[in-house]
């Protein structure tokens, strides 16, 4: 009998657990379909006692929206309105290419004149491109002190040997222009001999040269009390004339009496006359290039402007006789060499 009651039991208890787990089912599942915002256990709450417990509304004053206004945040579409205008683009600075040849005649008074000048090209703003020709010599003086300027160059060297001192300068200037032509170089080209002396608002005016440009310069001779003017004559920026010193004796009508420190020019006109109304063109740069040049500007007068623009009269080059002063000391050297030869 007592097995048969517990065994019973037994029976009974898992049929109670799924009594149970039914009930509980069914009021899970009824309870879902209920309103959300009532409950089934807290009806008797009176609608009154709501109003307590709900959150009121906050009023805030029209100054306390305006104070909060400022501090926000400018939307997108202001932020547009105020970048309408596009920015304005920043034209690049022309490059200055300055070609100066030196004398083998005195290397040492060519490497303190080159440390003058450098000294001066130090101070004018990049872009510039400074080509030094030297010509063949055993001594690297020279290529120490371009090393030491800081300034963009490059040296070339020149292998032959002249007697007459411009035939070798007017060779190193046309060396110095077959490089500018070979890797087509664009920029304004001036000659900046040893011994010129500039205002540093040379080299902003000469950015501002579109074909060529020219300006007079003041030549100071040695031991004397007086400055020769040349270059041109002008109306605003239009040249009517020039400034010639040896007009009645030259006889070479294809290189025009112009110092070849005197003008300027774009590079682009060796290899791409057609681009500035030419039909010429520059063929042989080792021999040519100095005369086509100087041709060049002269015949263009109709594009050949006068700097500084506004007062072409005024003078931001002077120029030292420093050519005489080597023939000169040079002759001088010899005569006394003759003479201790001599004794």
């Amino acid at each position: 009998m007592v097995s048969l009651e517990r065994s019973r039991k037994k029976i009974m208890l898992p049929k109670k657990f799924m009594v149970h787990f039914s009930l509980c089912f069914v009021m899970g599942f009824f309870t879902g379909f209920a309103p959300t915002g009532k409950s089934i256990f807290h009806s008797q709450v009176d609608s009154s006692n709501r109003s307590e417990f709900a959150p009121q509304p906050i009023q805030v004053s029209q100054k306390t929206t305006d104070v909060n206004r400022s501090w926000r945040a400018p939307t997108p579409s202001s932020v547009v309105h105020k970048h309408e205008k596009p920015w304005p683009q920043l034209k690049p600075r022309t490059l200055i290419i300055i070609v100066t040849p030196t004398s083998t005649k005195l290397p040492i008074q060519a490497v303190v004149f080159l440390t003058r000048l450098a000294n001066t090209i130090k101070l004018v703003p990049q872009p510039l491109l400074w080509i030094v020709v030297e010509g063949q010599t055993e001594s690297s003086e020279l290529s120490k002190t371009l090393r030491n300027t800081g300034i963009m160059y490059r040296h070339l060297v020149s292998k032959e040997n002249f007697t007459d001192l411009e035939a070798e300068l007017n060779h190193q200037r046309n060396l110095a222009l077959k490089l500018i032509v070979h890797h087509r170089l664009s920029g304004i080209v001036h000659f900046a001999e040893l011994s010129n002396v500039y205002d540093l608002e040379f080299f902003q005016q000469l950015r501002y040269i579109q074909v060529f440009g020219t300006w007079p310069t003041a030549l100071l001779a040695a031991n004397r009390n007086k400055v020769i003017i040349e270059g041109p004559v002008c109306d605003s920026s239009q040249v009517i004339g020039w400034h010639l010193r040896n007009m009645n004796n030259e006889t070479d009508t294809i290189t025009p009496p112009i110092h070849i420190s005197s003008f300027a020019f774009n590079s682009s006109i060796l290899w791409d006359p057609e681009r500035w109304g030419r039909t010429s063109y520059l063929q042989d740069t080792s021999q040519n290039s100095i005369k086509f040049v100087k041709q060049v500007v002269v015949e263009d007068e109709a594009k050949l402007k006068g700097i500084p623009p506004e007062d072409c009269s005024r003078i931001l080059l002077w120029r030292f006789n420093f050519h005489a002063l080597i023939t000169s000391n040079h002759k001088s050297l010899s005569t006394t060499s003759k003479i201790n030869w001599k004794e």
